[in-house]
């Protein structure tokens, strides 16, 4: 099964996001697909395809983490990569000790550390862009406002499968932040 460990956003952040989409759709400058709303999250960990006899050693490793619950806000976007953008994404600030935490016991558990993993949130994926559209695509992305902070409680590990319709997400267990 392929898995992650992610935050849902609330919905007030959802809301956002679109207004975001909508905007990027309305430039015209890439052909792509926006993320489904309610799909919205912010990857923590990618663990890729795991066994399921894993799983429970997964969840009590989970288990382990001693994080508080901390406030949060989208904070900056961008393209994965910019000179030949595939994904466009937004930061979630604040997460950065719980991905610390989630990446030290996952590597016990054998999943390797991501040296260059940035958690963020994928809005929008690129199918065809120009260079000069890209260059576009960061100067508007560079001018969107964020900032709408909100309280994160909780964090999931999730089974992911892939459809042709796009991803659908099923949460298999949600840990309490303290």
């Amino acid at each position: 099964m392929r898995l992650f460990i992610g935050i849902f956003l609330p919905e007030e952040i959802r809301k956002q996001v679109e207004e975001i989409q909508r905007k990027l759709e309305k430039s015209g400058l890439f052909n792509g697909k926006y993320a489904e709303l309610e799909n919205l999250h912010l990857t923590l960990k990618f663990l890729g395809e795991v066994d399921e006899g894993k799983l429970e050693e997964i969840k009590e490793a989970l288990k382990q983490i001693k994080s508080k619950s901390f406030n949060s806000s989208l904070e900056g976007a961008g393209l994965f990569t910019p000179s030949r953008p595939r994904i466009v994404w937004l930061h979630l600030a604040g997460a950065e000790e719980l991905q610390k935490q989630i990446d030290a016991v996952m590597e016990k558990e054998g999943f390797k550390k991501e040296e260059r993993f940035m958690s963020h949130i994928t809005i929008a994926r690129v199918k065809h862009i120009t260079p000069i559209a890209s260059k576009k695509l960061m100067e508007e992305l560079k001018k969107i406002k964020l900032g709408k902070e909100f309280k994160v409680n909780k964090f999931s590990l999730i089974k992911s499968v892939l459809t042709e319709k796009g991803p659908e997400y099923e949460v298999i267990e949600e840990f309490e932040l303290s």
